[in-house]
């Protein structure tokens, strides 16, 4: 419905300024002042005041005046306001609004078929995954998420590091040692935690090794890279033998976010099937191919990049970043646009890689690139069983340890009479602990760095995961209460929604959740082409604050409410239930129906 209103806005304002012989140019449809109790309005006075040696205020009534709100169906009225056009949403707004809100899918768009890899993750399977990079999982989930939302065919994709060095040495470690040659127990009873050990062991050895060890082992590595390289099958079957085991692990660690994928693309794909080899020798031929230091290289500086980028040793062994040329290029032969996720600390790599495209005559127009900025703690505020960093389950066993001491805490002897038993207290712990992480590291903007802090991201009275997800248990206990079925559509539970009288939604807080809930389509809309997801979170923080006002002020079951007004309300509640629910799981936040 906001979508339509908006563009019955942006027609009208275009049909008055044309009529006035003012420039319909970049309207700037902006949203308003809080003060100003309407949907949407327009600074475009500002801009014409110059032009027609008049005030800004004197503009926007002459604009006013020439628009008839008789041909505009979703809105009851045009006002001032010092230089701001204000349109008023009608009574059928506030009543299709209610009514498309009602259905289950609301906030998901038309389909626009338009295929979208989006690339996430991709951290290299040498062992669990760090916190440090929980925010490419958590950003890029949400934002396959919120292009799924908006139309788009999404496919999520995580690009496998098999090949190179740090794969070699694990191959060369894992034959090479036994269990009696390592020095610790895994820290988990998982299998990238036992195998990491091997990794560690064989780094090791080589920085310790006498010179003759030393020699024989690079030498086993450098017959594994070679191996790859040629595309040998007894070589790959040696190195996924390791690679695929960790990456069994580590999809059970994204799986607890969760952070599913449709596909792992192993950076050896493009080596075996000859694309590497076809992408090097039409980088030689580029203008800016040198050999220089042993390596062929691409010198960018004329493209504003101070630092070559090699794409092959002198050895004849390609690179990561030669490899992921090749990758990109079959990104852009099997879908309409691409999306990378990546840490800040591939800025220079991301830039390199673009421009390299280019020069290969690849139109990089539909490659977005979005960097993030890391997750860190406090310092003192946890420890890792190893001295080696914090991993990712780390932080999400703490963060459920910490919701349930909270859940127990908060539980009251209402609730208990109620039978919430060990197994509700569980999955509500789950729930709110990890949603309480995802939702935290979302709803900041990616370039932005992190400190997580449990006390604000477990916060049930400010604007965090917890506080939203009471809004959704709130409003399924109403419907519950009222003896409706919140996971069932009101129709199938025989609510006439037609002969519901959406004028009783009258009082400014019941205006004010109609008007945020009219929003959402638009917001899923914005962000999924600014790909940010943040401005989701944002959105269901301004929710909750509405709805809450809503529940103080408006009662639904009430004795002294009236029957049609009761339905009203409880169509309402049911419209905030979907939208709140769509809006968490854009996000990838659980949507508890208690806690």
């Amino acid at each position: 419905m906001f979508l339509s209103l908006r563009t019955e806005v942006e027609d009208a304002l275009e049909e008055a300024l044309s009529t006035l012989e003012f420039p319909t140019d970049d309207l700037g449809i902006e949203e308003p002042p809080e003060d100003v109790e309407s949907v949407l309005a327009s600074s475009v006075a500002f801009r014409l005041a110059g032009e027609a040696g008049a005030p800004p205020p004197a503009i926007a009534g002459r604009i006013a005046d020439e628009i008839d709100v008789d041909d505009l169906a979703s809105v009851s009225a045009v006002e001032t306001q010092g230089p701001y056009l204000n349109f008023l949403p009608s009574d059928s707004y506030f009543a299709g609004t209610l009514e498309a809100a009602t259905d289950a899918e609301y906030g998901a768009l038309d389909d626009r078929e338009e295929s979208v890899v989006v690339e996430h993750t991709s951290a290299n399977p040498t062992g669990p995954v760090h916190v440090g990079r929980a925010r490419n999982p958590i950003i890029g989930d949400a934002i396959s998420n919120l292009l799924e939302y908006a139309g788009y065919d999404v496919d999520r994709h995580y690009y496998v590091n098999d090949a190179g060095r740090q794969m070699a040495v694990f191959t060369w470690a894992y034959e090479t040692f036994d269990e009696d040659d390592l020095e610790d127990e895994p820290a988990r009873d998982r299998i990238e935690y036992d195998l990491v050990r091997y990794y560690r062991k064989g780094n090791a050895f080589l920085e310790n090794a006498s010179e003759p060890e030393a020699a024989a082992a690079e030498a086993e590595i450098e017959s594994i890279m070679q191996g790859l390289e040629r595309g040998d099958e007894a070589t790959y079957e040696r190195v996924s033998d390791v690679v695929d085991q960790v990456l069994s692990g580590m999809r059970e660690c994204l799986a607890r976010l969760p952070a599913e994928f449709d596909e792992f693309v192993k950076e050896t794909r493009f080596m075996r099937n000859g694309d590497t080899d076809d992408l090097v020798a039409r980088l030689k031929e580029l203008d800016e191919a040198v050999y220089e230091e042993d390596a062929w290289q691409l010198d960018l500086e004329e493209r504003g990049i101070d630092k070559n980028l090699v794409f092959l040793r002198s050895d004849g062994t390609s690179l990561y970043a030669t490899r992921d040329l090749a990758h990109h290029e079959w990104k852009f032969e099997n879908y309409d646009r691409a999306v990378t996720v990546l840490g800040e600390d591939h800025k220079l790599q991301a830039r390199q890689l673009r421009t390299t495209l280019e020069l290969l005559g690849n139109d990089t127009d539909e490659l977005r690139q979005v960097l993030y900025s890391y997750v860190n703690l406090p310092e003192g505020k946890m420890s890792t069983r190893r001295g080696t960093g914090v991993d990712l389950d780390d932080l999400l066993d703490e963060a459920i340890d910490r919701a349930r001491r909270e859940v127990e805490t908060r539980l009251d002897d209402r609730i208990r009479d109620d039978d919430l038993d060990d197994a509700d207290i569980e999955r509500i712990a789950h729930q709110v602990g990890i949603g309480a992480v995802r939702y935290d590291v979302v709803s900041k903007q990616p370039t932005k760095a992190i400190t997580f802090e449990w006390e604000r991201a477990l916060d049930f009275e400010a604007q965090s995961a917890p506080y939203v997800q009471y809004v959704h248990a709130r409003c399924c206990g109403i419907l519950e209460e009222a003896g409706l079925d919140p996971d069932v559509d009101l129709t199938e539970q025989d609510v006439e929604l037609e002969s519901l009288d959406a004028g009783l939604l009258e009082t400014p807080a019941e205006r004010d959740l109609l008007e945020t809930i009219a929003r959402f389509p638009a917001v899923v809309d914005e962000a999924a082409d600014d790909l940010e997801p943040h401005r989701v979170a944002t959105f269901t923080r301004e929710f909750a604050d509405r709805f809450n006002a809503f529940y103080r002020e408006c009662p639904v079951l009430g004795d002294d409410v009236g029957s049609d007004r009761r339905d009203a309300r409880l169509a309402l509640v049911a419209a905030s239930r979907h939208t709140i629910a769509n809006a968490l799981s854009i996000l990838g936040v659980a949507a508890p129906r208690s806690m």
